[in-house]
Formats: structure tokens, sequence, C-alpha cells
């Protein structure tokens, strides 16, 4: 992308660049929570205030208002360890696995799921002839089959990773598709990792918040959140990750031994400063401003999803997720991402780039100031126009 960008600009220097592709916040963090942070970090200057290393799994008081807010009578709070974010708690995930195990993945999806994959040593060579990794099973995650995978003709593997909202289509699954899910898994024996890093932005009231809604997920689930899309955290560092004492190994030992293993061997601990941020975040008015937040992305979303409808192309998600997936009818996603650029100066993300399922559609980001996202759909309907 960027090498691409840059070849434009050198060819249009004065090109003013609209960014809908990194799914980056623009907004300010709300005041509740930001003068929680600076109060912490001025406490740091005081001998009653100051602190040093923490416990490695997190505050106390934060992972027991986390379960409380977002898992009520389903999670205790020392089940869920909190962290520096839901990316680099599904790399230590991946080294608590080690590479002997075989994956699932979405297909398209958030790519870090492959590329830690292929890290570990879990893959084998890259095939160009599909775009696939060799031994990583891809479900293939479709306008066709709703987005969700056939589960009946998907190999058995030993970690599945999941997320709803996805990144990139933006669809969110239902409760009874939850089900099978989970079904799957115990069935299989298999670990369900299960990435809730949009959860907040879901409205449709049959699609659960959490992977725990599930009768028996605790017995096959772990699950990953943050706060980096909630409060404008992407900076900041901070999210969380649940692994239930119910989930056990195939020789009955807990898995959350081995993380809180990972943890306290890898990790320090996220800062102290910015867990003030995340407990100040769980207030009724940090609540009411995050979600406030949420809703202002949302709208975006909702504008961009429009622009594209009206001008002809099918659309899916940018309801229940700050992405919006536009089909470009099976032509390549590079070539479309380039004509987006070369006739808007917009900045979008190919498909493919989530996966070869993604090639022939590109994911437009709501993430952007509002007078950014209004000359873009200005832009984009000029450029498009039938």
């Amino acid at each position: 992308i960027n090498r691409i960008k840059g070849e434009h600009l050198a060819k249009n220097p004065d090109a003013e660049i609209i960014s809908l592709g990194i799914g980056d916040t623009t907004e300010p963090i709300p005041d509740v929570i930001s003068k929680a942070m600076s109060e912490a970090s001025l406490g740091l200057s005081t001998p009653e205030g100051y602190s040093g290393y923490g416990a490695e799994a997190g505050q106390m008081p934060l992972r027991e208002k986390l379960a409380e807010t977002f898992y009520p009578g389903m999670i205790e709070g020392k089940q869920l360890f909190v962290s520096d974010g839901s990316k680099c708690d599904i790399s230590r995930l991946q080294m608590m696995f080690g590479n002997s195990v075989s994956v699932a993945v979405q297909d398209p999806s958030y790519p870090a799921y492959v590329d830690t994959s292929v890290m570990m040593g879990m893959t084998g060579e890259f095939d160009a002839s599909n775009t696939q990794y060799k031994n990583i099973a891809y479900m293939p995650c479709l306008p066709e089959n709703n987005f969700f995978p056939d589960l009946a003709n998907t190999p058995r593997t030993d970690i599945v990773f999941f997320c709803s909202p996805n990144n990139p289509t933006g669809a969110s699954a239902t409760k009874a598709q939850l089900e099978e899910l989970v079904a799957f898994c115990k069935k299989n024996g298999s670990i369900l990792v299960y990435d809730a890093a949009y959860s907040i932005y879901i409205e449709n009231e049959d699609c659960p918040k959490t992977i725990y809604e599930i009768e028996g997920a605790k017995e096959v689930a772990i699950e990953t959140a943050s706060f980096s899309k909630m409060a404008g955290f992407t900076g900041v560092r901070l999210g969380w990750t649940v692994v239930p004492a119910e989930l056990k190994y195939s020789d009955g030992w807990p898995v959350f031994n081995d993380f809180n293993r990972v943890m306290g061997t890898c990790f320090n601990g996220a800062s102290n400063v910015v867990q003030a941020g995340g407990l100040a975040c769980l207030s009724d008015e940090g609540m009411a401003a995050m979600y406030e937040l949420v809703a202002f992305y949302k709208e975006n979303a909702t504008m961009l999803k429009k622009c594209f409808d009206d001008l002809g192309f099918k659309t899916y998600g940018g309801v229940d997720a700050p992405y919006v997936w536009v089909s470009f009818e099976g032509r390549p996603s590079w070539e479309c991402f380039t004509e987006i650029l070369e006739k808007t100066d917009i900045v979008t993300t190919p498909g493919v780039g989530f996966g070869p399922a993604g090639d022939g559609f590109v994911r437009v980001s709501a993430f952007g100031r509002r007078e950014n996202v209004i000359t873009a759909i200005g832009r984009f309907q000029k450029a498009f126009a039938k």
C-alpha cells in the first residue's frame, strides 16, 4: 500500500490524500479517561502515588470491573489477563500453543492470525497458485454463505481463530452460528480463539457480544478484546484476554496455567498509568463517553455504506462494525485499490490483503475525521457516478 501510495504522490505531489485504509482511530480520547491517566501519571512523582512493577495479569480492580462490565455472571476477574492489546496477546497465545499444532482461520480475516502462525513455524510454504500457506485450514467467509464458514466441510484443527464482528467484512455472527461453532470445536477437541475487538459496535440483538453467551463456550474458548476501538487506545495500548478455568487440554491440564506462565515470563504488565485509564473507561461516565465515540464512527460507516450503495456497488458490513466491505464483482482487489487511489486520492485496503477470499473486494474504514469522510464521499461520487 505504501509503495503504491508513494508512487502516486511522486506523480501527483499536490494530491491531498485521505486515508480510509488502516483501522486507526482519529477522535480524541474522552476527557474523563485522559484525566484519569493524567492524574495517575502525576501521582508517580509523589511518594504516596508512586508504583513500580504491578501484577503481570493486571490490577485486580480493573480485572474485576472488566468481568462485571462485559461478562456479568459469566466470567470472574481472576480468569482475565490485562495486557497491551489483542494483537500482542494473539502472539503470546501462539507462543503458548507452540509450533506443532494445526490452525484454522476465517478467510478473509485479520492478518495476525496467519502471520503469527507462519512465524511460529506452524505452516508449510506459501503456495502462489492459490495464495495460501500450506497446512492452514482456510475457512471461506463470503456473501454466498453469509460470511460464516461451512463447518461441515472444514477439517479438524487444534486451534480455530474466529473474529466477530469480522475484520475486514464487518459481518457479525448470530447466536445460532456461534452455537454451531462452539459445538464444532467441542466435538473436535479444538481451542477456539475468539477475537471480540469490535464487539461494542454490535447493534443486532441476535449477535452475541461475547462468546461466553453461548452455552459450553467456557470449555472451548479463549476470548481476546481491546480498548483500542472503544476508547481510542490504538496508541495508548490496553486490552485483555479471558482464559476460563473450565478450558483444559485433553490431559486435563488447565490452559489458564500455561497462559499465566507465558504472561509472567514475557510480560511485565500493562502500564499502571494506562490501567488507570482503563478503569475510568468502565465508570458510568466513561462508558457513556465510549458509546458516544463508537456512535460517531458508526455514523461514518453509515454514510460511507450509503455512498457506495447509491453508486450501485454491493456492500456488506458497516452496521455492526466500523468497516464497509465493497464488492468490485470479482476484479482483482489491488487493481481496484489502485483505481480508487488514482481517481480520488483516497487510500483504502485491498481485500486480498486479508486472505485469498478477500479478492474482488475493498475494505473502507470508518475511522476518520468527519470532514474527511464527507470530502471522501464527494470524491467517490464524482469518480464512480454511473
